[in-house]
């Protein structure tokens, strides 16, 4: 999962990096509105982390602008204003939840996956998916209880397709959202393509997998 950090203060942001990507998620940092706008007018983020107070403005204004654009992404205010009015104020503008500084990024991580998990209609930790088991939080997958080693990325990959499932996932989609910022990777390579095809070689081990369909010239769709 993609997520972008809009804090002004370089220890804390580094300090919240490390801990979502031992987690496993993508991370991208900027330090001010501007910056912010910016990435979030080019890429999709599954969750902004905002802080309000920001150099050249108020992360108010962020917040205005994800919505304006009907973007998906998922807001956590993170602040050190724990004001009643600047809460209700950030979850009436769009904002999924709100955590006053400091906080423990354990209840950080805890409030993202549930938001995350809440927005793709998942309630669980673990999925059955046409008799595979995901638990989506300790990167375990088996097959009637028979393990299935996955390298990292397939197991993200294969997380990705189902939390989005009966949706075709483009490949310039899976690069963002399970690489992190397009800009930085070749996206005509075949690359994403080997990592799909060493996932469904696995897979195919166990079971038929006419539910997992490669959407010609475009990308790949999990059938549920």
């Amino acid at each position: 999962m993609n997520i972008l950090i809009v804090e002004d203060h370089k220890d804390l942001a580094t300090e919240v990096m490390d801990y979502l990507r031992k987690s496993g998620y993508v991370c991208k940092w900027v330090g001010n509105c501007e910056a912010a706008m910016e990435e979030i007018s080019v890429s999709n983020f599954d969750a902004v982390l905002l802080d309000l107070g920001l150099p050249d403005g108020s992360g108010f204004d962020v917040l205005k602008y994800i919505r304006k654009i009907k973007s998906n992404s998922a807001v956590i205010i993170l602040t050190a204003r724990g004001e009643l009015d600047d809460r209700i104020n950030g979850l009436e503008l769009g904002a999924d939840d709100y955590l006053t500084k400091p906080f423990a990024l354990t209840e950080l991580g805890a409030r993202l996956y549930a938001i995350i998990r809440r927005m793709n209609g998942f309630t669980v930790n673990e999925l059955d998916v046409h008799g595979f088991s995901l638990q989506m939080q300790d990167y375990k997958v088996s097959y009637n209880s028979i393990p299935i080693k996955l390298t990292k990325k397939e197991f993200d990959i294969f997380r990705y397709l189902i939390l989005n499932k009966n949706r075709v996932i483009t490949r310039l989609q899976l690069t963002e959202h399970i690489w992190g910022d397009i800009l930085e990777v070749n996206s005509d390579s075949n690359f994403i393509d080997v990592h799909v095809r060493n996932l469904r070689k696995k897979l195919d081990l166990h079971t038929s997998l006419d539910w997992f369909e490669t959407v010609r010239n475009v990308g790949y769709r999990i059938n549920l």
